[in-house]
């Protein structure tokens, strides 16, 4: 499936490389609901109702539907091919749970940053938060029923990135899309590594921060 167009890969017959991969965007972006999708193991989520203050203290504008928020994180894991095996970390969209997101961060590989376009500018704060820890990532535009539907160079101009980013579109209630998603990140991480920095191991998965913070 991942097609490495002359980047850098495993040898043939290699172990599987396990990656972590970060799920991240704006609160109501779509990231539970994309980890659900394409996780070949019942994942893990910690979604709760939205109470009354939670209501107050997230701006709801075009996700007025919504009921439920994750609290920590959502879990799940993929095998994308013979060679890859990716545990995907889907991190909280709420201001007020940031600090978890230098947590979950903690030997991540790359990330996808689910865009909403009916609140754009929502994933500008993972943007920046993966640019200034040097993580891979590639933008994917949840594209929402009754949604406005804008080509990725649109959302490349909006959001301000280099082209060097890819920018794809996805529905996040797909499998199909979601693995595609994933193939397109590995790809891209692919081409960023270099022969003097090899690829981690598994350990580097399951490695831990005892820092924690906010995304700028």
């Amino acid at each position: 499936m991942v097609s490495t167009n002359g980047c850098d890969a495993p040898a043939p017959g290699s172990p599987p490389t396990t990656l972590k991969i970060l799920v991240a965007g704006g609160f109501g972006a779509g990231k539970t609901t994309f980890v659900s999708a394409v996780s070949e193991i019942e994942p893990l989520s910690t979604e709760e109702l939205l109470s009354d203050v939670g209501q107050t203290a997230d701006r709801l504008e075009g996700v007025e539907a919504k009921t439920t928020t994750t609290v920590a994180l959502d879990f799940g894991r993929i095998t994308l091919d013979q060679r890859h095996v990716l545990y995907l970390f889907g991190t909280p969209g709420q201001h007020r749970f940031w600090f978890l997101w230098e947590e979950l961060c903690a030997g991540a590989l790359g990330a996808v940053v689910l865009a909403d376009t009916r609140r754009l500018a929502d994933c500008f704060p993972a943007v920046d938060f993966f640019e200034r820890r040097g993580i891979g990532f590639v933008i994917a535009v949840n594209e929402f029923d009754g949604g406005h539907r804008y080509g990725p160079e649109e959302v490349r101009e909006a959001v301000g990135l280099g082209p060097e980013v890819p920018v794809v579109r996805c529905d996040a209630r797909l499998t199909s899309s979601g693995t595609g998603t994933l193939a397109a990140l590995v790809r891209h991480l692919l081409c960023m590594s270099t022969a003097s920095s090899p690829w981690p191991s598994s350990s580097s998965v399951s490695s831990s921060s005892s820092e924690s913070g906010e995304p700028p």
